[in-house]
């Protein structure tokens, strides 16, 4: 069959305030650098063509930057109208190329990363195929961490028990926050973690609070914990911290999350500061940006554990040669009709066309503005 031409005849753009039932706090609240986190802002975009196809994508900001982010997307979106949606590679440089003027990493990546991942839905929907299997998927299920539960707000016995429901739901490994200035503390509650969910995975996140000397302290002691990674142990930036740690510490170091360009992650695993990637898609401009980060771990021997979103990193896990993990995080449940399903320590990839998922009653409701160009 002949391909038929088509065209970008519209994309609606939606700013959406996800509140989290209880304010979250990580090891940045408690050294003071940052508020508790009671929202996740949402950006989606939801793309129509000529001929009568349909794709939807995301991005987010935590804290901060939401409405900059929908801001700037108003601005770039009207660049992708009448352009083949099959052409995303020369979309996603058509548009960091109209906000230029702002950069081509941090707000400017993260605003078209919504664009880029609700065009490769669209592609993938009209392949009549999954993400994952529109890319060329290595599995057809990734080992699945759970994040949410472990946060530092709660107590430990509620993570124990989050744990616990966490394993019981077929999720494979648990992590939870450390980072504390009181140090002790930290191991307190690793150390009863550890005891009560026995030899199961366990990986902690000091999200980026230790310097140094208090990184290396920790590690050596976290050494004997059999954890599988430490995620986090210095400024995301400290890119030669980072490599120190990874040649001394028996404990793989994950890092990544809070980078939006492939150029800083190129950065990372030239200097081999890191075990484990953990790159975030909708950060480093969506999926065509991400794919590139994962020839560039992947020639460098890396494993990856892509931060947040599961919607998304399902998929894009699931298309790396060597076994990966997802991060399970339930709170963007109530903005799909559809769940993801977890078995045996492992999220299936669902069977549905694209990304699998469509906005639900509730995420309209929690709308603060929408716009459609076009």
């Amino acid at each position: 069959m002949a391909y038929t031409p088509d065209a970008i005849k519209t994309i609606t753009l939606s700013s959406i305030r996800l509140p989290l039932a209880v304010p979250i706090s990580d090891a940045k609240v408690f050294t003071g650098r940052q508020k508790p986190m009671t929202e996740v802002a949402m950006l989606f975009a939801e793309i129509t063509t000529t001929e009568g196809h349909s794709g939807i994508g995301f991005s987010y900001s935590k804290r901060g930057g939401g409405p900059a982010q929908y801001a700037h997307a108003k601005e770039i979106a009207e660049a992708a109208l009448g352009e083949d949606p099959n052409d995303i590679a020369k979309l996603y440089t058509k548009l960091l190329w109209a906000g230029a003027s702002v950069g081509r990493s941090g707000l400017a990546t993260q605003a078209l990363a919504a664009i880029d991942v609700a065009l490769y839905d669209l592609k993938a929907k009209r392949a009549e195929l999954p993400l994952a299997k529109f890319l060329g998927s290595h599995r057809d299920s990734v080992r699945t961490y759970n994040t949410s539960g472990g946060f530092l707000n709660a107590s430990i016995d509620e993570v124990k028990e989050r744990a616990s429901k966490s394993l019981e739901d077929g999720i494979g490994g648990i992590k939870i926050k450390v980072g504390l200035p009181d140090s002790a503390e930290d191991l307190r509650r690793v150390s009863a973690v550890r005891e009560h969910i026995g030899d199961a995975p366990l990986m902690v996140d000091a999200n980026q609070q230790w310097d140094r000397a208090t990184a290396l302290r920790m590690g050596r002691t976290l050494d004997e914990l059999g954890l599988v990674w430490i995620e986090e142990p210095l400024d995301a930036y400290d890119v030669e911290g980072h490599a120190r740690l990874t040649r001394t510490l028996d404990t793989p170091i994950a890092t990544g999350e809070m980078l939006s360009s492939v150029a800083e992650h190129r950065a990372l695993i030239d200097a081999r500061a890191c075990d484990i990637v953990q790159p975030d898609a909708p950060r480093v401009g969506g999926i065509t940006q991400f794919m590139r980060l994962l020839t560039l771990a992947d020639e460098a021997g890396l494993d990856i554990a892509p931060h947040f979103a599961m919607e998304i990193h399902l998929h894009l896990a699931a298309c790396y040669p060597r076994e990966t993990w997802v991060e399970h995080f339930d709170w963007l449940d109530p903005l799909f009709n559809e769940r993801l399903e977890t078995k045996d320590g492992r999220m299936i990839v669902p069977d549905r066309p694209g990304l699998g998922i469509t906005l639900s009653d509730q995420a309209r409701a929690w709308t603060v503005d929408t716009v459609t160009i076009g």
